[in-house]
């Protein structure tokens, strides 16, 4: 089924890559955007996590450089019945996290610093296992390959505006003129956005319930996610701010909401997302969601950070 999903994704980003080129250049524009897309297509099929990576500047870390973090993830990936993946630290003051990777045997979970400060080990393992849910459902693939593809058509609508709506004397070129160039470098972007958003939206909860699964304590998801929300709307992500088509990666929406971004949210609301854990708890009671149980990732640790 996630191959079905993935293919159907990519053929809706080539089918909008191709009406960007069949509106700048008609015919003509249409095929060599089909080129276009074929490539990037392959490129983010085999690339798309090392570019997203790259992108934010996340440096590998391993069991000598961040002990604790290493340890804690090997056990999550043990009870996921997953090979440890590769891990990396983002220096972003906001507490997010991401993983990517084509397959499980190919997977990476990043987290950035702000996240490793902010949060306790209950809820960075909470987080970490959310991750690693991603990964072992291959979220991770279609996720990244979205937000690669995302961006390239944001980039390919602007260059429709500025370089779209003449014909030359034969009559050949956009066919729409430029009404026509105008919508669709502003339409090619949301419809783009409505693809993530409909992908993203359900995969988070199941990645949220098969996380809370992995580390055995619903709570810890919650409460990580609930000041994972509270921190996003005051600390500025500015490698996501650069890059927002990558912001359906995260755990929690990385950019600075306002209304237009509110209609085109990636992720559930929070509030939603927490509740549905909390209803999880056994007992279902805040009281028991409260009550302090043995951490089984080491030695309790009341002050959080650092990890590396």
């Amino acid at each position: 089924m996630n191959h079905i999903r993935t293919a159907l994704l990519l053929a809706a980003m080539t089918g909008l890559f191709m009406a960007v080129g069949y509106l700048i250049g008609g015919g003509g524009g249409m095929m060599v955007a089909l080129a276009i897309a074929v490539v990037m297509n392959g490129v983010a099929w085999w690339n798309a996590d090392k570019m997203v990576l790259r992108m934010y500047g996340a440096r590998p870390v391993d069991q000598r450089s961040a002990p604790d973090l290493h340890a804690m993830v090997a056990r999550l990936a043990a009870n996921a019945g997953l090979p440890m993946p590769m891990l990396y630290i983002i220096d972003e003051a906001q507490p997010n996290a991401f993983a990517t990777g084509r397959s499980p045997e190919k997977g990476a979970v990043a987290v950035t610093r702000g996240l490793l400060q902010a949060l306790s080990p209950d809820e960075v393992a909470g987080v970490v296992a959310h991750e690693l849910a991603h990964i072992r459902n291959r979220d991770t693939l279609i996720m990244t390959v979205t937000s690669v593809i995302a961006g390239a058509i944001a980039m390919l609508a602007n260059f429709a505006f500025f370089f779209g709506g003449s014909r030359d004397e034969n009559g050949n070129g956009n066919p729409l003129g430029f009404v026509g160039v105008l919508l669709v470098s502003l339409l090619a972007p949301f419809a783009a956005a409505l693809v993530q958003m409909a992908i993203s939206r359900s995969r988070e909860y199941e990645a949220d319930r098969i996380g809370a699964a992995i580390c055995g304590r619903p709570d810890w998801l919650a409460s990580a996610l609930e000041r994972l929300e509270y921190a996003s709307r005051r600390v500025v992500n500015g490698h996501a701010e650069h890059n927002p088509a990558s912001a359906n990666l995260f755990i929690v929406n990385p950019l600075k909401s306002n209304a237009i971004d509110s209609m085109f949210r990636t992720h559930p609301t929070t509030a939603d997302r927490v509740a549905r854990l909390r209803a999880m708890v056994p007992g279902a009671g805040a009281a028991r969601a409260a009550t302090a149980t043995p951490s089984p990732w080491g030695p309790s640790r009341t002050s959080r950070g650092p990890w590396n």
